[in-house]
Parts: C-alpha cells; structure tokens; sequence
C-alpha cells in the first residue's frame, strides 16, 4: 500500500513540473532581433581592431510538430577595421546585396525538447552562409534536464562536442526562468578544427602544462518566461572569448570575442509562408560547423575569381616580365596568389595554362614550382601524367614530386595515387624517382593518419608484400627501401613484419640477413613508437638485452628506448644491465646517453631526465671516465618556460672497434614552440668500409699460390668494378620533420659512374663547349619561388564564421648573370686545359642575386566573401648586384680584379615589419580597409598618464552592454614605460673607397602598454641599409691588383724606404723648431707630460730632459739609450741612466729585454725569493712556478755574424737587430717579389687605395711584408719582418702605426731539446699594445685556462716574464707531446697530449724518406702509425692490443697465431714460435704472396722472405710486389705492411711487437686480441667463445702438429678431456667433457712438462652412450655447466716406435 501511494505521489508531482525546453506552436510566427559580431584584436581600447557585424531580424516558424523553419529577414552586414571603441562599423552594402537571397532563403530543421538535429536547406545555399543560420540554431540548443538544476555534459555544438556546465534557476515573482550555460572549448570531445600543415608537428602535453598558447570559452545567458508546453525564450546571449599567442598566453595576448544576442520582439499570430514549394531542400547535416571553401582561401588577401585560367596567365606574365633582371619586391606575394588561383581552378584549366607555356622557360619554371603548393591531388595527378607523357624531365619531376608530396593534404585519393606512381615501371626505373616516390608514399600515410586516429591497416599492404617479395628474392637493396617507407609511415600494422627482419623475433633466415638490415628495421620503430611507446619499449629493450646481437643494433636500440620515453623503472633496469655488460662500446654509448640526459631543459624529457639522473648515481663510479674512441651519445637542450619556446640537438657517435672514423654519425634538431615540437632535421652518416678502402692497399700481388699460403688482399677499392656485388662504402640519410627525404649509398654502381664521367671524353667536351659558351657572351637569369610555410588553424566560432590562425612564409631568389670572356691569343678549335695557362684571359660578368621573402600571421575571419583579420607581416628584400672584369696574364703573372659601380640601386636590404587590422570583402575590394595596430598619433604622445585618460573618458563615455573587464589597463604598470617611438640611423663612410653605408631602424610597438616579446612585435618596424657613394670625387672603379715576377717593382706606387722616412723626420724637427719659437710657454711643460705621450716622443728628434731620464731609468733597468729617431733597434748602452723615452727606444728595450730575459727573470726570481721568506704563500707559489720549469737547449747556431767583434757571442738577436739597422726598409737593396694593390680609380686621377709589396732577400734570408696606405699624408702602415736565422731559428717583429712605430711585437721560433726530447719554443714580447687587443687577449686568455683546465692540464701562478708569452712543445714520443704554456702570471703545463698524426721524427722520419713517395702516401703513413693497436711480448708476458696483460706458457716448438686478419680475406698472420735452445722467440709473417721469418741468430736478427736469406747489409728491403718494407731498426728488425692491415712487427732480443692499423681494430684474432677495445671480452677463442682463463686462450690459439714424425717437433694437438671426478648436477650424476679446448700430447706421445688451466665442461648423465664420434664432434658448441682445472701439456717425448 505504501509503495502505491509513494508511486501516486511522484506521478503527481511530475505531471504538475514545468517543462524548460523552448517551445514553438504550430501555426505562429516567432520574430526575434538578431545581432551578432566577432572582433578581433589586443584586449586594450585604443588600438586597432578588425571585426564583423550581422544584424537581422529571425523568423521561427514551426512547419509542424518536430520540424521548424529559421528566416533571416532584412539581413544586414557590416564591417570593422579602427581603433576601439572610437571608431564605428561600416555596412557593407554591396557585400549585403550579393548574399541577399541566400541569407533570406528559409531552412528547415528538426528541434524536439530543445535539441537541434538535422539540418535541411537548398544546395544553392552556400555552407559559409548556412553556418551563420548554426550559429543562430547554436542558440537555440538547450539539453535541459528535467530533474536536475546544476548539470554538466558534453554537448554538441556549432563548434563541436564540448563541455557545457548548466546552472538553471526561477525567478518567480517576475515569472522568468533564468538559465546560464558555459562551454570549456578546451575540453572537448569532438572539437570541430582543421589544420594544415601541422602533420608533421606532436602536441607537447608537458608544455602545454607550464603555459597555454590558446584558451577558449563560451557563455550563454537566457531569460525564458514558462509555459504549460515549454518555455519562451525572450532574450539570449552567446558570448565567446578566446586568447592566442604563440609564445604564451600569460605574458600577453591577442584575443577573439564573439557576442551573440537574440531579443524576442512578437509573435505573429499566423503563420508567414516561407517554404517555395519549388525549391527543394535535401539535407545539409546537422547544427555542428561543416568547412566549405576557406580551405582554398588564403588569409593573405581576397580575391575575384571570375575567370581563373585568365586571371592565372596574368599573374604569369606578371612574375615573368619584372622578375627578369632581378626579384620584385611583390614577387612573393604574387606567387601566393598564384597558388590560390591554382587551388581554385579546374584540372583542365591548369593543363591548358601549361600547354600553353610548356615551351617558354621561364613561364614553365613558375609553373612547376607553383603546382605542387596546390595542395591537392591535382598536383600529384599532372606530374604524374607530364612524366609520364615525357613533358618534364627527370630531375624536374624528383623536384616537383618531392616538394608536392610534403604540401598536398592527404586523403585516399592522394594515397591511392601516390602508390600507382610509387609501382609505375617506369618510375621504377630511375633509382631517385624510385626513392622519392617511395619514401614519399610513407610520408603521406604518415600525414592521413595523423589526421585520422583510425587509420586503416590496408595502405600500408602494398609495402609489406614488396618487403616479403624482396626478401625472398634477396634483394636488399629493396628490403632496405620498403623499411624506410614503414619507417616514414610509423604505422603500427609495420610493426610485425619488422620485427621479422629482426634476429631473436622472426625465422632463421632473419638473423642471416646483412647488418644494415637489421639498423634500418630498428631504424624504422621510431616512428611508430611516437604512437605505441609502450609496445616498443618491450620489443627494443628485449634486442638490447640480447648481447649475442651486434653492438650496433643494440646501441641503435637504446636510441629508440629513449625516445620513447622511459619510465623511472626502465631506466633503472638499464642502469642495472649495464653494471654487468661486458662491452664497453655500449656501455659508454648507454652511459653518456644518461649523463647527458641529466642536463635536459625540456618539458617532455623531464621525467627521463630525472631517471637518469638516478641511473647516472649508480652508474658513476664505473663509466665516469671513458676514451673517447668509444662511443657516445650527445644532448644539448635549451628551453624558456615563459616564451614556451626551445630546441634540443642530439648527436650520436656510435663505434665498434673504437677505430679513428666512426661506424655511424647521427645528429638530429628538435625544436620547441607554442605548445608542439617537431623534428626540424635529422642527418645519418655511415662509414662502413671507408677507411679501409681509402688506406688499405689497391693493387694485389699476382701469382699466389692460394693453397699453400693465405688467400691474396682481394675486395679492394678498384677491384670492386671486377665484382657483381659490393658492401656500400658509406650511406647518408636525410630526415626533415621526422621524414626521410633522401638516401644514398656511395658504392659500386656510383663509383664507377664517377669514374666514368671523370675520364670519358664527354666531360673535356662538356668543358670545352662551356668555355666555348663563356667566350662567345653568357647570360642566363634564375628565379627559385618557394612557398616555405603554410601552417593553419581553421575552427569555427559561436557566430558561426570560421577563426583562423595562420602563418605562411614565401620566398623569392633570383640571380641575373652576364658573363663574357676573351682570350688572347685565340685558342684553337680543339684545345686544351694547359693552354689556358699561356695566356691572356679577360673576363667581364655582371651578378645580381636577390631575395624578396615575405611572412604573414594571421588571425581573423577568413572566408571566400569577407576578410576581418588582425595580420603581421613581414618582407625582407636583399639586393647585391656586382659588376666586375677580372684579368689572368699567366706569362705575366699579373692577376687584375675590377669592381666597377652599380648605377641604380642604393637600397641592398630591407626589413620590414607591420601590424595592421584589415577588413575587406570580395564585393568591394577597392574599400578595404587597413588600420595600423598602433596608430600614429598614439605612438606620439610622450607620457603615460595622458594615455591612460584618454582612454578612460572614451569608456566612460561608450553606452551598450559589453564587457569592459578584459580592457581594463593594470594599475601596477612601470612608470618608466612611456608610448615612445625609436628611430636611430647609423652611418660609416669608406673615403678610401668612395662608399657610404647607412643603416636605419624604425619601431613603433605596443611594448609601452605590456613590456613583453608579444607586445614587442605588435606595431611597425624597418631595418634598411643602403649603400650610396661617399661626399667627395667620383669613384670610377675599384681595383685589385697583384703583381709576381720581376714586374713586381713596376707596380708600387708608393714607395717606403729610409730616404723616405727621414725626410719625413727632418719635416717634423723643423716644425717642432718653429713651434717651440712660436710658442716659447712650451719649454716650461712638465716632465711627466712630455714623457707619457707617445705621439710627442715620436715627433721629439732627441731629448735630454732629466726628469725624463730618471722616469726611464726606473722603469727597466735594461733600458737602452737612443739618440736618433726613426730607427727600430739601437746597442744597449752600458750607462746606468737613460734619456728621455722615444719611439725608437721603445723597440730597442724589446729587443734588449728579449736579450736579457733569462738573467732579468733569475734576479727578478732571486729577489723574490728574498723578499717573500716571511710570507709562506708566496713561498707555495714559488715552488709551484719551480715545479713547472723544464730546461731548453737551444740547437741555433748563429749564421748571420755581420762582424768579427759580433762573431764570437753567437747573439741571434744582435744579428736580427743588426740586419734591421743596416736596412730598416728591403725597398733599398732588392725589389719587390709581389706587389699587391687595393686603389679606387678616382675621377681626378688622385691615388687612393692600399699597397702590400713583399721583398726576400735572399743573402739574409730574410722577408719583408709592407702594408701602407697610398695617401700621401698618410704614414700609417703595418711592417712585417722575418728572418730565418739558420734551420733551427726564426725571428720575426711585427710593427705598426704611425712609420710603424706605435705598436710592435716580436716572434722568436726556435727548435732544441727538452729532456733528450725535440722541441719547438715559441716566444711572442711586446713593449706597447693597444687597449682593444689586450682586452680581447684577456678573454682569450681566460677562456684557454678554462679549456685547459677541463682537459686535465696542470695550471699555477707564476711571476714569468713581463710582455710575452712563451710557449713550448716538446715531443715526448712520435705520437705524444708536452707542453709548456707562460704568461706573465700563469704558467700552463700539460703532458703527453695524444696526436692524430705520428710526428715525422725518428725512425718515423727515417721510413717516410725510404719507403714513401708522395705526400699523400706519407700523410696516409703517418696517420695509421699514430692510430695503430699495439700488442707486446716481452718473453712470457703478452700486452694485448686492448692493453690487457697476461703470462703466455708456450709450448715446446708448437707456433702459436700471434695475430691475423679474421676476416675473409686473410691479409695477413703473424705466427709466434720459441725457440726452445736459445729461449728466444722467432716470427713467420705471411703477408701477400711472402712468407718473412725473423729469428735470433748469433748476435743479429736473421731475415728470410720466402726461405731466402737477407742479409743486414742489404736493408732496407722494399718487396717489389708488394709495398712490403723490411728495415733495420737499433737492435731489432722492423717489417712495415701497413696498406695489407699491418702497421708494423717488430723482434730484437728483448721484446716482440706488433702493431695493426686503425681500420683493421674489430678484424683481429689471435694471442693478440680483437683490437676492439673491448678489454671485458679480451679472451676470445677461434671458435668465438670468450673464455675467462689466459692459459686456455693461449693455447687455443696453438697450431696443432699433425703427427709425431713431423719436422716441426709440434707432438701437441687440442681436444676435448673428460673430467675424471664425479659430478653431482641439479641432483643427478653426470660426466663431463670441457667445451674449451685442452692441449694435449699426440698419441705415442708423454708430456715432460705441464701446467693447469681452468676450463668449462659440458655435462651430460652418467648413462647416457656418448661417443666421440657423435657427441664430442660438437661439444665446444655446448654450453658451460661448471668450469674446473685440467692438465695441460707444454712439452712432449714420443717414443721412437709412434708413428
């Protein structure tokens, strides 16, 4: 009963709740007031402003129950662009007129409880039209709940399904029902947007986190007045306010409002018939926002579309006819709108335009770089059907293709036709078509599905099957192509037949395939780890952790791993693997991965970087300190929070056998902005096989006989063309945005097209017609139009007109070239390259490059009718022009270069940059109107305070309801900030040359309202520089000149000699005279002043002023006394007081102090010690400056003893000094060797310009460099002398100023000993420097002692000589050098700094000089030796070439295989063998077709080459086949192979060793080791296993004798030993047989001397029947189930029946 009446209650109260749904009776008219606008600018008043306008009145019909009918009576539009709020909207009558009938077309759509459904109008009806009706049914779509008063939900919209809070309430004393709506349009389900060109772009959640680029929303307000049926809507407001900046909305945005109001006015009591029956109405889809034709229209500009196959050609003949001699400064602006008339064009209209002008080159080459901007398939379909017509070339179709595959817009149609392109045969066939066409099928996979999250699996068929055909068929190459094409794609349906091509995870026949596979496949995971992190993070740490992969893969792996982001866990275990991994190389690789990690900036790294830097915790210890042949891994980020802007570099150096040149190079840039990040460019180099066919040796001995000796070096560099298949050299691949665009691979096929082009005779006929081409007149001009960035954002507002956001860059170069050239005397028909040299070549050319790039920013209303947008653009145009005539007289040797003047053009670049609001529709494009953002007059005005009333009395006096909250200016703004604008003009006159250049710069901003980067950019800026003849005589031309020969002299115009500077000093005398006559006041001038300007001594012919002399006395006690102006160096004098300081003394004190410097710095060091006893600091820093000293004798001996007096002191400074006195200037003894001359031509035949003459006296050994400027009055000069002392010395000074006597230093170079080392010392003294060159030495030398000290050196302070710096290099060894490093207050020590290069000295010297020929072959030379592995053996101890150390036991006459090459060809092997009567060891190296033996004998090494004696008179021995040296080297003998791999082995008595070049590091085997590097894995077996004990690593590399007859007296073989203890295994008994070889005793043999080694045994049950034959075939392939020691046999006795 209770139940009954709680049901009776309930239905009651239901049946009496009023229904808030809007209602509309059948048969009654509802006519409401409709007023809607959409504005766009800063949120400040008093700025521009663009807008639109919509006022009309609504007619709500309801056709019947479900179905009403939306008509817009008396439609009116207007337009805005002014400064808000002064400025009013201005109807756009003609505009209003033309869309008249469709805005007053009725339509129909269904309505039921408040929800709009679908949609219906006629097709004539326009969708940008029928969306303003959606926006006016957005009103009217209320989801209103019954039972709930606070709801949200996720409705649909005009802007798609969003978020939308409801708050309802009643006011019932006035009878209204007030409900509010909002919408978070940054929380959508289904947010209506389209975007282009941002494919390529990843959202960055992280950054969007820490600042917002864009932030949206919309609010709804309704007075409804309820009814029995339903509501009545009488008032309705929309309001949507959305901010953007690209850097980010807190520091500063521009905004979007949006306001909507519908008023309700009557209800009409009948219904008005609207519906023509006529017309039909089909359907138009429902209230949500459909996109119509502003996806062709650029926001650029509006255009009139009436013709466009007209309208095309004259934007054709537009860019034709003033882009000829150089870019027009529209250009760019132009080929946008030549774009857009492509895009909306017919298919055949653009193939007629193209018929047309196929044929005129310039018209065509517009044409085929507009068409792929179309976007469209159409770009793809027409160079699909011109190539395939023959119509374009080659290499214009790669072009056109590539750049239309990365502007069209993917969809099917696009994908379906770029896979016929990519398997049309004759596409196929051409190796780049192929390659573009492929990866270009990727790309747009790649761009559809980012796109369209629900991307089908069945594009990306095509490829699989081509990998699995090509698998089957082993063709790699293609293998290689389909997996950059899954890579480019990054579908997740690749996944699988990727991971088949992997080993561990597909068949057998995977691990089989070519490494590059395997890279490339790994490779090809990261772009689909972009979408499945998750799924190959558990794919590619499983390949890392599979140490039996190669390194590289599993270093390629850990790249992918960290791109996808690791967690702290993942990390953690790597950190862990990497404790116990057993190769360094991806130690080093994973670790500096880590630690660089650890540094990231970057938001979305953020959490990987704090896991590393646990990892990096852990890991420290062990890797902190790896070499730098291993390999490494690179990140460098840089990241502002505040702008939301940053960019990242990695860099990977990925190695395998740390030799010099890496395996792989990868280096990627990412960058960082609004809110996303890209991958902007990707460059990977492989050198796989390049070092080695580069140094390796490339012509084979003939006639080896193969079956008794190692295989010959085959597979070189040129044997390569003989060979139908070869391993590529090396790859480069080219990655832009995360897409591969290019890839090749230097191998065969390319070489021998090198090779053939380089030599056939169609490359001297190609040179020849060139030449041919040049004479007879050249001129050509280039034009390159380029749509560089088309990024947009197109979403619609709750007015219904699409908001766009957009950036678009495009860009123009050109470059006219007019080229002549003659000859004299004329060249015969068929000549050649060497007569050239014999003549007299004249050449006249005139280049004009320019460049016109223009960049817009846009945000606004775009539409295919009207424009209201806010844009910023900015146009930069250069222009260079250059006209010159250059002469080469070879007989001559006169070398003349002319720039002649431009006439014309002054301005060569411009930048600039504007802000504006424009409104326009395409009705009336002659009233558009543009408004500055920034007005003028406001830019005017000079204080803060009268802006800020203004704007206030223009708020207070506005009337209506709009929000002023968003405009109202903060209170707490700098006072400093004033509206002020910039203009600053800089100017620099060349008179020399007759120029004048000029920069301006102009700015006009909105920083005065908000000073951030935004506001910055926002207003008006120009940057000009302009270039114009300087105020004075015309400059007729500007010449370089130089001069080589005997002519040298005819040339100099201005000649310096010391006849010349002394007249110039007895000038001066004579006007000091007068001056101190004229002005007798000057006498009584202070001391101090007379003596503290340089410029007065120098214009002082003597002086004997005493105070003079006391304030030089004081200063340098090694002073030294002048008397005669104008002469550099003078004879110390003896006098304990000097006269007043000259110009002339300054240089003597340099060269006396450089004279005196080792007994100045050991009085100077003793006083110091005496004066610094009572402070123990000073006394610290004294025995740190001891510490760093090292002794330098000197191996100069003096050459230059001008006098027998001077003779005997050996002073190379007296002879330097000497030699300058006798001739300052080399002018009066020898002419000029070459004669440069710099001059402008002047109208007035005055010369001006520069002058370089260098003189060589060839008696002193001496040159001399003058730098002068040809001005008369001018005297300064730069005067450069050096003379070669003798071999071991240089000395050079280096003056300049006014007769070069302001400024000087002096370099000293010489060679002597450090220690028994060679040495080279540098020192550089100076008296006097300028200011400007300290100050930057100063920083240099800071920065030099913060290098250093990063790099390990040795730094104290010290007092060292005063004004100079020496430095000294002493050679420690051929590869290693010590260095010393003094300046005045530092001295910088470092030793054994490794060289690249080994030094040619010492035995180093003495192979080059006898076995090398060429400089190449000996640069080649001393590179290998210094990068060579080395391995020792010093009787029974062996230094591996990885430097691991262990104690080698031989056995008795058995050779052991010391080191060899282990790949197929066998270049070479080293066989070690002791000779047991002597205890020495005894070498056989077979190398090539020759067999060397080096053994002990007597007291000498004996050699043998193929069982022929050399005897030691007869080295150096040069093997005539081969480049085989043999040299005799202090007690030992050296052999040199290093073109076979084979750097050096070396014997004498005490040690052996040998050396291996660095391309042969990974190929090794042997006692020796890998030469990998790789010391955790020294102990490797022929068999490949690593073993961990020494002994039975030697002796696996024993070679076995065959019986106990054979000569050699090897009675020892290797076998597998049963172990004879009992063995319990995981609880059963088993027996065991060692899986690593055990040397044994040959049967009828007994060993008379044993040692143990620990080796593994494989164990089996004790009852299973093991044979030898069977089981013990394979055991070393078994695995380790325990390891023990075994008995191992070093000598043997046979007995005399064994056979």
């Amino acid at each position: 009963m209770r139940v009954l009446v709680l049901a009776f209650t309930v239905a009651l109260v239901a049946g009496n709740q009023v229904n808030f749904a809007p209602e509309f009776a059948t048969g009654k008219t509802y006519i409401y007031k409709y007023e809607a606008f959409i504005m766009g600018g800063l949120p400040e008043e008093g700025l521009a402003r663009a807008g639109v306008k919509v006022i009309s009145k609504v007619h709500v019909i309801a056709a019947d129950a479900n179905t009403l009918v939306l008509k817009l009576v008396d439609p009116e539009i207007f337009e805005y662009s002014g400064i808000w709020p002064k400025d009013a909207f201005m109807p756009a009558t003609k505009l209003t007129s033309a869309l008249a009938a469709q805005l007053s077309t009725p339509i129909k759509f269904e309505y039921s409880n408040g929800v709009v459904g679908k949609v219906f109008a006629p097709a004539a009806i326009s969708e940008t039209v029928l969306n303003v009706h959606r926006g006016i049914l957005n009103i009217l779509q209320l989801n209103i709940k019954k039972t709930q008063n606070v709801y949200e939900l996720q409705e649909p919209g005009v802007q798609g399904v969003c978020n939308t809070q409801y708050v309802i309430s009643e006011d019932t004393k006035a009878d209204r029902i007030l409900l509010t709506k909002t919408k978070d349009l940054n929380n959508c389900q289904e947010r209506i947007v389209k975007d282009i060109g941002l494919a390529y772009t990843e959202r960055c959640a992280e950054c969007e986190a820490r600042g917002k680029t864009m932030n949206g929303a919309a609010a709804f307000s309704y007075i409804m007045k309820p009814a029995a049926t339903g509501a009545l809507i009488l008032e309705a407001t929309a309001t949507e306010l959305l901010q953007f900046s690209p850097i980010n909305i807190m520091n500063g945005a521009a905004q979007m409002e949006a306001k909507q109001i519908l008023t309700f006015i009557e209800i009409a009591k009948a219904a008005v018939e609207h519906i023509r029956a006529d017309i039909p109405y089909v359907p138009r889809g429902s209230l949500q926002y459909i996109f119509d034709r502003e996806l062709l229209q650029t926001p650029i500009q509006l255009l009139r579309i009436s013709n466009a196959e007209a309208q095309i050609v004259e934007i054709l003949n537009h860019l034709v006819t003033f882009n000829m001699a150089m870019v027009h400064e529209d250009a760019p602006l132009k080929f946008i709108e030549l774009i857009q008339l492509l895009r909306v064009a017919r298919f055949e209209s653009i193939e007629a335009v193209w018929t047309r002008f196929k044929a005129k080159a310039d018209y065509r080459h517009w044409i085929l770089n507009a068409v792929p901007a179309i976007g469209t398939h159409a770009a793809l379909k027409f160079f699909k059907e011109k190539f395939l017509a023959g119509e374009v070339t080659v290499t214009e179709a790669a072009q056109a293709l590539l750049a239309s595959v990365h502007m069209v817009t993917a969809d099917l149609e696009v994908i379906k036709l770029a896979e016929e392109m990519a398997m049309n045969p004759k596409i196929q066939e051409n190796p780049v078509l192929r390659e573009v066409a492929m990866l270009g099928y990727g790309t747009l996979v790649a761009k559809y599905c980012a796109e369209n999250p629900n991307c089908p699996a069945e594009l990306m068929r095509p490829i699989h099957e081509l990998a699995i055909q090509a698998v089957a068929r082993g063709e790699m190459e293609k293998v290689i192509v389909t997996l950059k094409v899954m890579g480019n794609a990054g579908h997740p349906a690749s996944l699988k037949p990727i991971m088949k091509l992997l080993p561990g995870f597909g068949s057998a026949a995977a691990a089989g395939l070519p490494h590059r596979v395997h890279i490339d496949a790994v490779l090809a995971l990261r772009n689909i780890a972009k979408k499945e992190p998750k799924m190959i993070q558990e794919w590619a740490v499983q390949l890392f952790m599979d140490k039996a992969l190669h390194p590289e893969l599993r270093m390629v792996s850990a790249i992918v791993l960290f791109e996808t982001k690791m967690p702290m866990g993942l990390v953690t275990t790597l950190a862990n693997v990497l404790l116990k991994e057993s190769n360094l190389q991806i130690a080093s690789f994973v670790y500096s991965y880590m630690k660089a990690m650890t540094k990231n900036t970057a938001p979305d790294f953020a959490s990987v970087a704090a896991a590393c830097n646990v990892a990096v915790k852990i890991l420290n210890p062990k890797f902190d300190r790896m070499s730098y042949r291993y390999s490494r891994a690179f990140y460098f980020d840089t990241y502002h929070n505040p702008w939301m802007m940053g960019a990242a570099a990695s860099a990977f150096y990925v190695n395998d056998a740390a030799t010099v040149l890496p395996r792989a190079i990868v280096a990627k840039a990412r960058t960082y902005f609004a809110g996303a990040h890209a991958d902007v460019l990707e460059l990977g180099v492989r050198t796989e096989g390049m070092q080695e066919a580069l140094l390796k040796i490339k012509n084979a001995p003939e006639n080896a006989d193969r079956m008794t000796k190692m295989k010959q070096v085959i597979r070189a560099l040129s044997e390569w063309r003989a060979h139908p298949s070869s391993q590529p050299l090396a790859s480069v691949y080219v990655k832009f945005f995360g897409q591969e665009i290019a890839f090749t691979n230097i191998d065969k096929a390319i070489i021998d097209q090198i090779i053939e082009l380089a030599s056939g005779p169609a490359f001297h006929t190609y040179g020849r017609n060139a030449l041919n081409a040049v004479m007879s007149g050249l001129a050509f001009h280039f034009a390159k139009p380029m749509l560089v960035a088309e990024v947009r954002r197109i979403f619609p507002t709750t007015v219904g007109l699409p908001m766009e956001l957009s950036f678009y860059t495009a860009a123009v170069a050109a470059a006219s070239v007019e080229l002549q050239a003659t000859v004299t005397p004329p060249l015969p028909a068929n000549f050649n390259a060497a007569q050239l040299l014999k003549s007299d070549i004249n050449i006249k050319a005139a280049i004009t490059p320019s460049v016109s790039m223009h960049t817009y920013a846009v945000m606004g209303v775009n539409t295919a009718f009207l424009q209201a947008t806010l844009m910023s653009r900015a146009r930069v145009h250069t222009i260079v022009p250059a006209k010159m005539e250059a002469r080469i007289d070879m007989i001559k040797g006169n070398f003349k270069l002319q720039f002649l003047p431009v006439h014309g053009i002054n301005k060569i670049a411009s930048v600039f940059v504007d802000t504006f609001a424009v409104a326009r529709n395409v009705e009336d494009l002659a009233a558009a109107k543009i408004t500055p953002m920034v007005p003028a007059e406001l830019a005017a005005k000079t204080s803060r305070e009268t802006f800020f009333s203004k704007i206030s009395k223009m708020a207070s006096s506005l009337a209506g309801d709009m929000s002023k909250s968003s405009e109202i200016l903060p209170v707490g703004w700098p006072s400093r900030i004033a509206p002020k604008a910039f203009e600053k003009k800089w100017c620099a006159a060349f008179e020399t040359f007759g120029i004048k250049a000029c920069t301006e710069i102009e700015s006009r901003n909105a920083a005065f309202i908000r000073n951030c980067p935004f506001y910055t950019i926002i207003g008006k800026h120009a940057v000009t520089v302009e270039v114009a003849p300087a105020a004075g005589p015309v400059v007729e031309k500007i010449e370089i000149e130089v001069q080589v020969g005997d002519r040298a002299a005819e040339k100099i115009l201005k000649v310096i000699n010391q006849s010349e500077e002394q007249e110039n000093i007895e000038d001066k005398t004579v006007l000091m005279k007068l001056k101190k006559i004229l002005v007798p006041r000057q006498k009584n001038s202070t001391a101090s002043s007379s003596s503290s300007s340089s410029s007065r001594s120098r214009r002082s012919s003597s002086s004997s002023s005493s105070s003079a002399s006391s304030k030089s006395s004081s200063s340098s006690s090694s002073r030294s006394n002048s008397k005669a102006v104008g002469k550099a160096f003078k004879r110390p004098s003896n006098s304990s007081s000097s006269h007043s300081s000259s110009a002339s003394n300054s240089k003597s004190s340099l060269m006396s102090s450089s004279r005196s410097s080792s007994s100045s710095s050991s009085s100077s060091s003793s006083s110091s010690r005496s004066s610094s006893r009572s402070s123990s600091s000073r006394s610290r820093s004294l025995s740190k400056q001891q510490q760093y000293e090292m002794k330098f004798i000197k191996n100069h001996i003096h050459q230059h003893a001008l006098s027998t007096a001077r003779a005997n002191s050996k002073s190379s400074a007296y002879s330097f000094e000497t030699l300058y006195n006798n001739a300052k200037y080399l002018s009066n003894a020898v002419t000029p060797v070459v004669t440069i001359l710099i001059r402008a031509v002047r109208a007035d035949h005055k010369v001006q310009g520069y002058q370089v003459a260098a003189y060589f006296d060839r008696a002193t050994a001496r040159l001399q460099v003058i730098f002068a400027n040809l001005a008369e009055n001018d005297h300064w000069r730069i005067c450069a002398d050096g003379v070669m002392l003798s071999y071991h010395k240089l000395m050079a000074k280096i003056a300049w100023g006014i007769e070069c006597k302001q400024y000087q230093t002096e370099i000293t170079a010489e060679t002597g000993l450090v220690d028994k080392d060679p040495a080279v010392r540098v020192k550089v003294a100076w008296e006097k420097l300028p200011k400007s060159m300290t100050r930057y030495a100063t920083k240099i030398s800071q920065y030099i002692s913060r290098v250093a000290r990063d790099y390990g050196a040795s730094m104290a302070k010290a007092k060292n000589g005063r004004n100079q710096i020496l430095l000294s290099v002493a050679a420690a060894s051929e590869t290693r050098l010590n260095i010393w490093l003094k300046t005045p207050k530092k001295t910088l020590y470092m030793r054994g700094v490794a060289l690249p290069i080994a030094l040619p000295i010492g035995y180093t010297a003495a192979e080059l000089e006898s076995s090398q020929s060429n400089w190449a072959e000996k640069i080649s030379y001393m590179l290998t030796k210094a990068n060579a592995a080395e391995c020792s053996m010093v009787k029974d101890t062996v230094v591996t070439f990885n430097n691991r150390k262990y104690k080698n036991e031989m056995p008795h006459s058995c050779a052991q295989v010391l080191a060899q090459d282990c790949t197929p060809e066998l270049k070479f092997i080293v066989l070690v063998k002791r000779d047991q009567t002597q205890e020495q060891n005894q070498i056989n190296v077979k190398i090539g077709n020759i067999d060397v033996d080096l053994q002990p004998k007597g007291h000498v090494i004996m050699v043998k080459v193929n069982g022929v004696e050399i005897p030691i008179n007869n080295l150096p021995y040069q093997h005539p086949t081969g480049k085989i040296q043999i040299t005799k080297r202090g007690e030992g003998i050296a052999l040199l192979a290093p073109s076979h791999g084979l750097q050096e082995v070396y014997l004498d008595w005490n040690e052996l060793k040998v050396k291996v070049v660095d391309w042969m590091r990974g190929q090794t085997c042997g006692l020796c080791g890998k030469a990998d590097g790789e010391s955790r894995q020294e102990y490797r077996t022929p068999n490949e296993r690593v073993t961990k004990n020494a002994v039975s690593y030697a002796h696996s590399w024993v070679m076995s004798g065959k019986s106990c007859r054979d000569a050699s007296e090897c009675f020892m073989n290797l076998e597998s030993v049963k172990l004879e203890k009992k063995v319990i295994l995981h609880g059963q008994e088993s027996k065991c047989y060692s899986v690593e070889p055990v040397l044994r005793c040959l049967a009828g043999c007994m060993p008379v001397r044993t040692t143990t080694a620990t080796v593994g045994y494989h164990c089996l049950p004790a009852d299973s029947n093991l044979s030898v034959s069977e089981g013990l075939s394979s055991i070393y392939e078994k695995s380790i189930d325990l390891s023990e020691t075994a008995e191992a046999h070093l000598a043997c006795r046979c007995a005399p029946q064994c056979v």
